[in-house]
Order: structure tokens, then C-alpha cells, then sequence
């Protein structure tokens, strides 16, 4: 039952909406590379949509009637968005679930250290990465740091074409035989994945007469004076630097802060300006910060033929912009209120096992649904459980495209092939089946038809052969309130890789896909 790929049946008009499509997600995920820039632009494509905040809807006593569109958040790192149907809700949703976190390095609370001459930031991994991947290539930091003074700021260094980045460091291979004989897991160790930031001293004036002065008020803005000869200052900061930073070499006992007294850890102290200087944030801060450090520049087209998309975070991006430009799809000027009520949820943690207030596992898919039943006046524990029993789900998460330089993992009978579609799942987990949502035959049956009747490329899988290892998703979650489930997503090579790959193909039959299954499931 091999599947035909996609990329036949496509005339002129329709390889242009594919391409579209593909660009609209390209521009997505260069910029929003943490689940906080993932809401945040979510919410701003809800809104253009003419969805409102359904707390603003609580807090005004509004009622929602069919055809509204309300979106909601977790502490701006997880969205639901509803879109009211004819039908009551306690027959059932059509319902969506993804996630929009990704593997990463996280910056630990006290990160920032000197060594060797070297400022550092120590890093702890986020999510199952091959750490040797991290290494030697261009990073970018993400995030935002809360001062105690109630405000938030927002951190992005790395993405501008005249902004620095930064590296974990490698070993030259001259000298890495006793490296190259570990096995993968220990070629990089956890705690080494140390973020390289910096490796000039805060120094101060060089006076004529030799001796050395202090920094000087410029210094203490962001300001650093180098020039034995007099010359004027250089403005350090995330611009491009002057080309000609010249002068004698000061010693450490020649390095100063502003009252004149000796730095010890000069290189640190220089990081500590900058950050002060742009951000106006202090070390202290970074006990309340979360830093992400990324894979820095923009994802791109891949292949001769711009068939492919390669780029950061498509586990599970690509998945969620899909479904989220599927769900908005729904209010498109001129189209009818659905008859099952459309429900988008887009959560996060899903890579450390869906926990904590922004996870699946939390009450945060449980209270909107509670809330949006209560505005339509079908309140209370008992409507709600029945509608969560009736509902329909895909649990959207990209699946393992067979790779040809990896194939003996793979089953190839079953497997997802990049270019033939959308893929479902009927049952994740390892070995034997653990952690998996097993769907049921009859809802199967229900989703081929769904997506034969839309003329949707669609493939099933599952991931890699039966004791070559396995994963889960969010699917088991919801799974426990009675509803169907079955896994579905887009084929990705080099899944948690910095930069991962999919087909143009499998996202636009995704996008068609999801549509569907909203509008008539």
C-alpha cells in the first residue's frame, strides 16, 4: 500500500499555494524560536482573525453564541483558541493539540563566569538532543529576564545581521583521539555545553605617563577608552565595533572599576557592562530569567528544487503553525460557522514530558473549555465531561521521516516518507506499545474518510522498527477524558537536530489536512 507522493497532483496554481504557505511558515519560525515569541505571535494572527481574549469575556459577563472565537493563554508560553459551532458543545469538539517548545539549551540561574581569560555562560540541555550536535555552530540567545521591580525584559541577541553570536567550542581533532573513542553520549558532556560570550577585559585609560587610570564615566554607560594615544572612545555594545581598538596591553592589576579599584575577573565584568548597557539588567538578575539559547539566522529552502525547509524547532512548530493557520482558516470572511465547535490548543513542555502550568498535564485545556461552556450557557461538571467524552482529537506531532542513510532503523512497509503527505499514527510508544494512545479501529476508519473526502495525501507509520527505541506525545493526555485520539503530523529528518528538515509537501497536505478534520470530523 505504498503511498503516491503528493508532489504529482499539484497543477501551477496549487505548487504556488504550496510555496506560499511555506513561506508564510519560514518567516514564523526564524522569528519565533521559544514557546513565549510562539503565543505572543499566535495571539497577534488570533486577533487579525477577529478572535478575543476569552479572560475579557469572563471579566465583562459577555455570552458567546456560534461563529465566536475566543483564544486564551498560560502565563504566555501556552494558547488555547476556540471557535464556537452550531452544535451544543457537550456533543463533542474537533480539537487539534500540539506544541510549540522545543530542544534547546536553557541558561542555568547564576550562568555567567570567567575562565581562562574567557567569559562563559553555564547552560543546562532542554529536551533529548545529541549534545556533540551543539557544538561549533552559530547561537543566538531568546528569552526574557523579570527585574524585581515588576518589569519584564525581552532578550534577543543573536538574529540581527550586525548582531554578534556565540558557540560551545570543540576540540581540534589533533587532538581528540581519546575524545573520538567515547561513546555519542559522552563525546559532549552536559556540563560542557558552556556558551562562549566573551573575551575582552574591562580596561581602562592608558594615560601618557604610563600609569593607569580609571574607567571614566563614558565606561560606566557602556563607553570603554583603550587609546594610549589619545584617541576618542570606542562604543561597545552590540553594533559592529571600531575597526581599530589600539593601545598597550594592561595588565590585571592596570583593569579598574569606576572607583578604581582592581577587577578580578576582567572579561566577565566587560559581558556585565554590555548587558547593563542594552538591557539595563545586573547579574542578580538572572535568578529570574529564562534565557534559551537557539541555533542563531533564519531557516531556509533546502534542495536544488526548494522542495524542502530546513530550519530550527519544526518539532513541533511545524505541526502548530499548520493547525493554527487551519483553525483561523475557519473565520476567513465568507465562511459558515462550523458545526462542531474548532478547538486549537498549543502547549507547552512537551519535550520534558507535557508538566507543570504550560504543560498538557495541566488544567489549562480543562478551565477554557469549562469557561467557554459556561458563556454559551451550558455550564457545569456534568456538560463538561460529556463534552470532552464526545470530542475528536488529532494530537499533532511530527513523526521520523525514513532517512536513506539511516534505513536500518526503519520498517519500511511502515514508515513516513517525506513528500507523500500528512502522517498518522495509530499508536507512538517504545516496544511494546509503552506510553502509547492506541487508537481505536472505528476512529481510524472515521479519519480516512475525512481526509479522502477532502482528497488529503495522507500516510501511517510508526517510529522506526519495533526495539529500535520509540517516543510519545501529548495524545495519551486527553485521552483520558473519554475522547478519540490518534497521533498525526508532518515527517521531519534530523528530528532535535539544531536544524531539521521537512517537505513544502507534507506541510501544505498538513494545513489541508487539519482543515478537514475541523470542519468534519
Amino acid at each position: 500500500m505504498e503511498r503516491e507522493v503528493a508532489w504529482k497532483k499539484y497543477d501551477e496554481a496549487t505548487l504556488a499555494e504550496v510555496d506560499a504557505l511555506a513561506a508564510d511558515y519560514i518567516d514564523f519560525i526564524s522569528k519565533c524560536k521559544t514557546e513565549r515569541e510562539c503565543a505572543q505571535e499566535m495571539v497577534k494572527l488570533a486577533g487579525k482573525a477577529g478572535y478575543r481574549s476569552l479572560d475579557a469575556c469572563v471579566e465583562d459577563g459577555l455570552a458567546l453564541k456560534p461563529g465566536d472565537k475566543v483564544w486564551t493563554h498560560a502565563h504566555g508560553k501556552a494558547i488555547v483558541l476556540v471557535h464556537v459551532g452550531s452544535e451544543p458543545l457537550q456533543d463533542g469538539m474537533n480539537i487539534l493539540g500540539a506544541h510549540i517548545d522545543s530542544p534547546r539549551l536553557d541558561l542555568k540561574q547564576n550562568p555567567l563566569y570567567e575562565k581562562d581569560g574567557f567569559a562563559l555562560l553555564d547552560t543546562h540541555y532542554y529536551g533529548g538532543i545529541k549534545n556533540y550536535q551543539w557544538v561549533a555552530l552559530p547561537l543566538a540567545l531568546h528569552g526574557v529576564v523579570a527585574k524585581t521591580d515588576g518589569t519584564v525584559v525581552d532578550v534577543v541577541i543573536g538574529e540581527d545581521e550586525g548582531d554578534p553570536v556565540f558557540c560551545v567550542t570543540d576540540l581540534l581533532p589533533h587532538l581528540g583521539r581519546a575524545q573520538m573513542e567515547k561513546n555519542g553520549n559522552k563525546i559532549v558532556e552536559g556540563e560542557d555545553l558552556d556558551l562562549l560570550v566573551g573575551n575582552r577585559p574591562l580596561c581602562c585609560s592608558a594615560r601618557p605617563d604610563g600609569t593607569s587610570g580609571q574607567v571614566d564615566a563614558a565606561a560606566s554607560r557602556g563607553t570603554q577608552s583603550c587609546h594610549a594615544d589619545g584617541g576618542s572612545p570606542t562604543e561597545v555594545g552590540f553594533a559592529p565595533a571600531s575597526p581599530s581598538i589600539s593601545g598597550t596591553t594592561e595588565t590585571l592589576a592596570d583593569v579598574t572599576n569606576d572607583q578604581g579599584e582592581e577587577v578580578k575577573e576582567p572579561v566577565k565584568a566587560l559581558a556585565l557592562k554590555l548587558l547593563e548597557k542594552k538591557y539595563g539588567i545586573s547579574e542578580e538578575d538572572f535568578l529570574s530569567a529564562e534565557l534559551e539559547v537557539v541555533p542563531a539566522g533564519r531557516a531556509r529552502e533546502l534542495g536544488f528544487d526548494r522542495s524542502m525547509v530546513i530550519g530550527y524547532g519544526q518539532d513541533d512548530r511545524v505541526c502548530a503553525y499548520t493547525s493554527l493557520v487551519a483553525q483561523l482558516a475557519l473565520a476567513a470572511e465568507g465562511a459558515p460557522v462550523p458545526r462542531r465547535t474548532a478547538v486549537t490548543v498549543l502547549v507547552d513542555k512537551e519535550e520534558i514530558g507535557s508538566v507543570g502550568a504550560t504543560g498538557m498535564e495541566s488544567m489549562l485545556f480543562e478551565n477554557a473549555i469549562a469557561e467557554v461552556m459556561e458563556l454559551v450557557g451550558e455550564g457545569g461538571t456534568l456538560p463538561l465531561r460529556r463534552a470532552l467524552a464526545n470530542s475528536r482529537m488529532l494530537s499533532s506531532d511530527v513523526s521520523a521521516g525514513l532517512d536513506p542513510a539511516y534505513a536500518s532503523v526503519f520498517e519500511a512497509k511502515n514508515a513516513a516518507f517525506l513528500g507523500r503527505g500528512l502522517v498518522f499514527n495509530k499508536y507512538t510508544g517504545a516496544r511494546g506499545k509503552s506510553g502509547s494512545n492506541d487508537a481505536s479501529a472505528e476512529y481510524v476508519a472515521r479519519v480516512r474518510r475525512v481526509m479522502d473526502d477532502a482528497q488529503v495525501s495522507f500516510q501511517t507509520a510508526e517510529l522506526g522498527k519495533v526495539d529500535a527505541g520509540g517516543g510519545g506525545t501529548i495524545a495519551y493526555i486527553p485521552a483520558r477524558f473519554g475522547m478519540d485520539v490518534i497521533d498525526s503530523g508532518v515527517p521531519v529528518l534530523s528530528m532535535h537536530a539544531p536544524w531539521e528538515v521537512t517537505s513544502k509537501a507534507d506541510i501544505y497536505e498538513a494545513r489541508r489536512g487539519y482543515e478537514a478534520f475541523l470542519l468534519n470530523a
